[in-house]
């Protein structure tokens, strides 16, 4: 009978909430964020860069504009260290043989890792299959070929069927990097599955895995088209060998009879200075106050590489950033405010690994008990409707998003997964009731430079912006924290 009257005392604040013009949560008030935190002044919002700085100084400014109480280490700002790559010119990738050199287009034909390392090399190419070293397992993708002093051509991901019913581990870059390294290799191509209906593409990331830098060892993501010219010279097609390997489960590795030519240089910070920010708004109830309801966004993408090509990240997720923003300007001017305190965060280094938001519940300004749920925002711009994940470990909190909705635009899909989900993860590891916000259909764009301001769907991104601040003040008014599932 509780549960019941909260979701009716729900609809109808929630009707007389969505009817209100806001002043913040508008199209254009959006898009003008998207527009400048996605612009080529801030390069890609790569952490311990200065984009990434300008980003962090825009987003604290606001919040100190709109009056939000600073909940930093230092005034706005929440520091913390991670590994940082600044990819910078001269950059190349040719392939060469007998009979001719053939340039690659830098974020057509390729793109360097985010954690590649520096490179001048002119090698031969080896095919190395899933370059996976496991003796132990009686699969050598390294076991009778030679890679010594060659650039060696694998795939990004790890098989889809098991050996002995083992794992075969992780497939970050940096492992099968370092893989390839202790093999003697010079460098490495990473190439998509040929054989996936919608393979992935070559995109920017940062997302490399643990262990050290390899300094001196160029790391690139070639298009699957650019990788099959490679293989003209063998009796092989690129879209033969996944197949061959999979149906046989042994190694196939071969010389490809080209070279390639590969220039990068990086500059590489094992500990760069980096900061989440924090903002904010005390609870206007004097016992409720001392709870706290959290919603964030990550704020940080993939970068740039050379001088012409950025990632804008637009969808990914400057459109989360600019929806935090908006939401805690709307509830800043609310005469009365929410019961429960708000804490605004703009995560840094979600792309490398989540770090920020694992910084942030590692180091709370406040009691982690005491937080009583968080709305992660996510890839909210783009795409055809809306989808609230981890809404199986939450599932009253689900409920409440899911009832405004239905009473307002209706523009949520009811599949929900349970588990955390990007930002939202570490806050529902902690024991925390989490929601992460994101589109459906929202990945076309995903780390590739077309992620621009110009793509997103501005009036699904409003409808989904006004959702989290009706869903965030419901919250933090009515609802009694769950025990996550």
């Amino acid at each position: 009978m509780k549960y019941f009257i909260s979701i009716l005392v729900l609809t109808i604040i929630t009707l007389n909430l969505s009817a209100q013009q806001f002043e913040y949560i508008s199209k254009e008030n959006l898009k003008k964020k998207v527009e400048f935190l996605s612009s080529k002044e801030l390069a890609g919002r790569l952490p311990g860069t200065e984009g990434y700085n300008k980003a962090a100084e825009f987003s604290a400014e606001i919040f100190k504009e709109a009056g939000l109480k600073p909940f930093g280490d230092s005034a706005y700002y929440q520091f913390l260290e991670v590994e940082s790559n600044e990819i910078l010119e001269p950059i190349e990738f040719t392939l060469i043989n007998d009979e001719r050199e053939e340039e690659f287009v830098l974020g057509d034909d390729f793109i360097f890792r985010g954690f590649t390392g520096n490179g001048n090399i002119e090698k031969e190419v080896v095919f190395c299959g899933y370059g996976i070293s496991r003796p132990d397992l009686n699969y050598d993708d390294y076991s009778g070929i030679d890679v010594n002093d060659k650039i060696v051509m694998v795939f990004k991901y790890n098989p889809s069927w098991k050996i002995n019913d083992e794992p075969w581990g992780t497939n970050y870059p940096r492992e099968k990097s370092w893989t390839a390294f202790k093999h003697g290799a010079k460098g490495i191509i990473f190439i998509s599955f040929p054989n996936d209906k919608s393979p992935q593409e070559h995109i920017g990331s940062v997302l490399h895995g643990s262990g050290k830098q390899i300094n001196d060892f160029p790391q690139l993501h070639a298009s699957l088209n650019s990788a099959a010219k490679f293989f003209k010279d063998t009796k092989h097609k690129l879209t033969e060998v996944q197949t061959i390997i999979d149906s046989t489960k042994s190694p196939l590795s071969f010389n490809l009879n080209t070279k390639a030519r590969i220039q990068v240089t990086s500059k590489y910070q094992e500990k760069s200075k980096t900061m989440n920010i924090v903002g904010l708004i005390e609870g206007s109830d004097d016992k409720l106050k001392n709870e706290f309801i959290v919603i964030g966004a990550h704020l940080d993408h993939v970068g740039q590489q050379g001088k012409d090509i950025y990632f804008p990240g637009a969808n990914d997720n400057a459109s989360g950033s600019a929806a935090v923003l908006s939401i805690a300007q709307e509830i800043s001017k609310m005469e009365v405010k929410p019961k429960r305190s708000i804490i605004f965060v703009l995560f840094a280094s979600e792309e490398q690994g989540l770090f920020g938001a694992e910084h942030f519940v590692k180091k709370s300004p406040v009691p982690i008990e005491s937080i009583s749920a968080m709305i992660n925002m996510d890839c909210v711009g783009y795409g055809d409707s809306i989808q609230i994940g981890n809404g199986k470990s939450s599932p009253i909190l689900w409920e409440i998003v899911y009832t405004i909705d239905s009473k307002n635009d209706d523009m949520m899909v009811e599949r929900t997964w349970s588990g955390g989900g990007a930002d939202a993860a570490p806050f529902h590891d902690a024991g925390i009731p989490a929601l992460y916000f994101v589109t459906t259909n929202s990945y076309e764009h995903l780390h590739k430079i077309t992620d621009t301001a110009e793509t997103l769907n501005y009036d699904l991104y409003y409808k989904l912006t006004k959702l989290a601040l009706l869903t965030l003040i419901e919250t933090a008014d009515n609802y009694e924290r769950e025990i996550v599932k």
